[in-house]
């Protein structure tokens, strides 16, 4: 696929562990590449991503199709403007039931005929193939991925755009495994804070003993000093601040109102994918270009070190280092195992 000339662009949808190597490559081959989300599995394959992208001159869009949402864009225009006050404090949850089995217990089993497990491991260590690792429930697996980086880069990104935050300046962590019995390798229930030097929060939780609805409404609360918003694909509310303790009681300066958008979670996907197509045309940088990526999919990962850990860590964006902690930075990348090299 890579040295055919007639074959301008790759999708790259693969198990996560795949992402940077197959990017990589594509980027080197002239071709441009719109990826999935979680961008990488380590910080470290996520900033080779981005040199690749910029040195090759590709367009590579990353699959957080919320970055082509009318809705979401002009919800951060309106925070940036500072229409419900600054916003302090952001949470945002994903939330599913996987009580009491989750992905279940397997023994290691001989892999389907014609599915190249040792292909599919790539540069991860050797390992018997196991039917709730392959070919979706990898995702349970630290190994190849987690739900943290699946689910959590959707949200973080979202809060990051509308707070028009670059990262967080710290990250803590916590959870573990209470009450699902399965095979998995990360938690069932785990919560994170970023902490960030404007001065604001953004948590989010990953639940998956539980499906009952965490906020009063939408995906994502932003509590700004002026009002809260409730958003999500469809649409967001604005509830306006109310008078609290030692306040006098005075008239609201935010009216109450709720924003509808003109498209489904489907259309962003199509919305999303044009983007990249256009793109492709033009050469700008697409919604979702892959700095982006790489930021948001670090603050999923920074949150997955920090629980590893166990303990509260301090990130310097610019050198993309823990500060406090070199235990952590071990972390930030892993050994591949051959022959496979990234670049």
């Amino acid at each position: 696929v890579l040295d055919r000339r007639d074959i301008d662009a790759v999708v790259i949808a693969t198990p996560d562990h795949w992402h940077a190597i197959q990017t990589i490559a594509a980027c080197q081959a002239g071709k441009d590449v719109y990826v999935e989300k979680p961008l990488s599995i380590t910080i470290y394959e996520g900033r080779k991503m981005v040199e690749a992208a910029r040195r090759y001159r590709r367009v590579v869009q990353v699959g957080t199709h919320r970055r082509s949402s009318p809705l979401y864009r002009a919800l951060a225009e309106r925070t940036a403007a500072g229409d419900f006050g600054k916003i302090c404090v952001s949470r945002a949850y994903r939330l599913s039931n996987m009580y009491p089995a989750g992905i279940g217990r397997e023994r290691p089993a001989s892999p389907p005929p014609g599915f190249d497990w040792d292909m599919w491991l790539g540069p991860r260590p050797e390992r018997p193939f196991q039917y709730n690792i392959a070919p979706y429930k990898f995702r349970w697996w630290q190994l190849y991925s987690s739900q943290m980086a699946n689910w959590g880069v959707h949200y973080l990104d979202a809060i990051r755009w509308c707070c028009g935050e670059l990262a967080p300046a710290s990250v803590c962590a916590m959870g573990g495994r209470f009450g699902v019995n399965d095979d998995r390798t990360i938690p069932d229930t785990m919560e994170v804070t970023f902490q960030f030097a404007s001065g604001r929060l953004a948590i989010f939780g990953q639940y998956e003993t539980s499906s009952n609805p965490a906020l009063a409404s939408g995906e994502i609360e932003l509590r700004g000093l002026l009002a809260t918003v409730y958003v999500n694909t469809r649409a967001y509310t604005v509830i306006p601040e109310r008078p609290g303790q030692f306040q006098k009681k005075t008239k609201p300066r935010v009216k109450p109102e709720k924003v509808q958008a003109d498209q489904g979670n489907a259309d962003l996907t199509v919305l999303h994918a044009r983007n990249f197509l256009d793109c492709m045309r033009t050469r700008q940088k697409p919604n979702a270009d892959v700095e982006i990526g790489h930021r948001s999919t670090s603050m999923s990962l920074m949150a997955n070190i920090s629980l590893s850990i166990g303990q509260r860590l301090e990130w310097d964006a610019e050198k993309e280092r823990f500060t406090n902690c070199k235990e952590a930075n071990d972390l930030l990348h892993y050994e591949y195992r051959a022959p496979w090299k990234l670049g």
